[in-house]
């Protein structure tokens, strides 16, 4: 893999333990606890983390600060939400944070299900949000790159707007990265016109290599006006010393799951979307696709990046991504449970392989 591969971990970012298998039970709410899992990955390797976020858990920026306050080098990965937050308000918040860090902020754009009505939001058709969701992030960047930027759309508007402090170029990196997933077809064509990462959930190789070769076509055919789309991949690694061991702990954790005892997997709750149905869909194939993708967690409650598992060695593991790497993926999002026990295993036993 090249040295522009990027290497981020995921923080759950949830108030009370046990997520998705995860055998934590230190008070999460202190700064301590909150902060352990950031500390522990600038230690380990890993160049930052994506924060999840979802109404019912802590607010992902304060999260993301208190991080990037206690570490040198960690960068956030910060899951936000057009609705939850307004562009202009948004845009600000990110560059004061972005200037605080020394430029370690990185964006999440999400527009999938959540308790809109507990803080405000209404529910919209499919067009609409991502309507919403593509002026949301037109506006963002607009407002990071420009000064006395006026905006009349259907969703947001701003009259000769300027942000304080200004973001900071940095070794040709004009802004935060803009992160976005999403496997619908008006999901890819954002993807495609506004994002600068791309997202995928563990789906096999073939896949994958469709996928991007539809969103190379998208950028082509809707006249993109950015910097070449890139490519990410997040997902749930398995990794043990020897490939039987990584078996027998993923098969022993499919099977807590089965009797409903391995904790909180399952936080893409609600309507299943276009991307969760096609992971849900890989099961009907087989237990294991490719060389080790485990599909049987999406059986018993996987959701999300939790669905599938590339399961293995380090050896089998870092194979597998690399194999990812060659379609043209270079952001790798990688997490197992118990995070803290996990974050050290694989920053010190995977990350050498993957960078040598």
């Amino acid at each position: 893999m090249t040295a522009s591969s990027s290497y981020l971990w995921y923080i759950p970012n949830v108030a009370r333990g046990g997520h998705r298998g995860d055998t934590s039970t230190a008070d999460l709410g202190g700064l301590d606890s909150l902060t352990a899992q950031a500390e522990a990955l600038e230690q380990n390797g890993w160049q930052g983390a994506l924060v999840g976020t979802g109404w019912g858990r802590p607010d992902t920026f304060t999260i993301a600060t208190a991080f990037a306050a206690r570490t040198k080098t960690f960068e956030p990965l910060i899951a936000i939400r057009p609705g939850y937050w307004r562009p202009a308000h948004f845009a600000s918040a990110a560059a004061s944070l972005d200037r605080l860090s020394g430029g370690r902020v990185r964006v999440n754009i999400v527009s999938g299900q959540d308790d809109l009505a507990a803080y405000g939001d209404v529910e919209q058709d499919q067009a609409q949000r991502y309507g919403r969701t593509r002026e949301f992030m037109r506006l963002v960047r607009r407002l990071w790159t420009e000064e006395a930027v006026t905006f009349e759309g259907e969703h947001f508007q701003v009259k000769n707007s300027t942000v304080e402090p200004r973001i900071q170029a940095r070794d040709g990196r004009p802004h935060p990265k803009l992160y976005f997933g999403g496997a619908s077809d008006a999901a890819e064509r954002v993807a495609a016109t506004e994002a600068d990462v791309q997202l995928f959930w563990g789906e096999p190789l073939a896949g994958l290599a469709e996928r991007i070769d539809r969103l190379k076509t998208l950028c082509t055919t809707l006249d993109r006006d950015l910097p070449p789309l890139e490519f990410g991949l997040r997902i749930t690694t398995v990794v043990r010393e020897t490939r039987d061991a990584a078996w027998a702990d993923a098969e022993a954790k499919v099977e807590q799951m089965a009797k409903g005892a391995g904790g909180n997997w399952q936080d893409h709750r609600g309507p299943v979307a276009v991307g969760q149905q096609r992971l849900l869909d890989l099961a009907e194939r087989g237990d294991v696709l490719d060389d080790n993708l485990y599909t049987a967690p999406g059986r018993f409650g996987g959701g999300g990046a939790g669905t599938t598992w590339l399961v293995g060695s380090v050896e089998d593991v870092a194979a597998s991504l690399r194999k990812y790497r060659d379609l043209g993926i270079s952001h790798f999002i990688l997490s197992d449970t118990p995070y803290l026990q996990e974050i050290a295993r694989q920053g010190q036993k995977l990350l050498p392989l993957l960078r040598r």
